[in-house]
Order: structure tokens, then sequence, then C-alpha cells
């Protein structure tokens, strides 16, 4: 070979941050979110952007807009809201404790599926789960910490 004559130099291309595709016997990513007394058990799969949460779109479920926004949040971080159809069961709690618990177990089944993503979804706080709960009714009390109302006569 002369030293004039140019070698093809194959660069490897950079690994693009897609969601593969499951095994055969594995259909979807798992994830399970938890907040205050909600539990979420989401799948992932590779899509076109369809979101339902318990068997009903997105916008059927949730009234409030923060709370829709709030549950697209990781997948607009990882750019995979078009890229990828979820399908989320929810039980427990109330319409903002569901929720918290759809974006973490979004967040969850986007690592499991991608690792690439963990950086980004740990940047937006999307991975943490939130550890408050509501404080427990004491005997002698009205609530947590309320007592009864004083009367002196």
């Amino acid at each position: 070979m002369a030293e004039n004559e140019a070698k093809a130099v194959e660069t490897p291309e950079p690994a693009s941050a897609t969601i593969p595709a499951p095994d055969a016997k594995k259909h979807y990513f798992w994830g399970t979110g938890r907040r205050k007394t909600s539990i979420a058990r989401v799948r992932i799969k590779p899509g076109t952007g369809k979101f339902e949460i318990n068997k009903r779109p997105i916008d059927k479920y949730f009234a409030e807009e923060r709370d829709r926004s709030d549950i697209v949040a990781p997948l607009k971080a990882t750019e995979t809201l078009s890229k990828v159809d979820v399908f989320v069961n929810v039980k427990g709690g109330g319409p903002s404790g569901q929720a918290g618990a759809i974006v973490l177990g979004v967040a969850r089944a986007l690592k499991k599926a991608n690792a690439e993503y963990d950086d980004a979804l740990r940047d937006g706080g999307y991975l943490t789960r939130d550890s408050r709960m509501v404080e427990r009714k004491k005997y002698g009390r009205a609530g947590a910490r309320r007592s009864f109302q004083f009367s002196k006569r």
C-alpha cells in the first residue's frame, strides 16, 4: 500500500439514544412508581406516542394541565415523547399523588429501556422518590397534631 493512498477510516457512529426493541419474551419495559398512597405500574414499548392511564387517554384521566405536563416531563427530558407508547395502571390516593407516582414509574421504565437516559432523568429529579407521607393520627387529638376545641366552661 502506498503512503499517499487514503485509507478509509471507519468511525463508529455515536450511539443514538433510542429505545431498543425488547426481547421476544419481554414485550415491555416496566417501571413502578409510588407517591403518598398511590402506586403506578408503568409499561413502555417503542411506538408512536400513545399514552394511556387505566385504559383511558391522558387528557380524559387528568383534568389539570399541571398533572398532564408533569407526567410527560420525563419523556420530554429524554426526547422520547413520540417514540414510545406508555400504558399505566394506577390506584390509590388522589390526582396529585397518582401523577407523582406515574412520573417516577415512567422515569424508571425509561432508565430500564436505555441506561443512557439516566443522567437526563436524574438532572430533572425524576428518579428520586418523594418520601413524604401523611402523618398518622395520634390518640387524644383530632388529627395528627390538631387538638379538640378547648372549652373553658
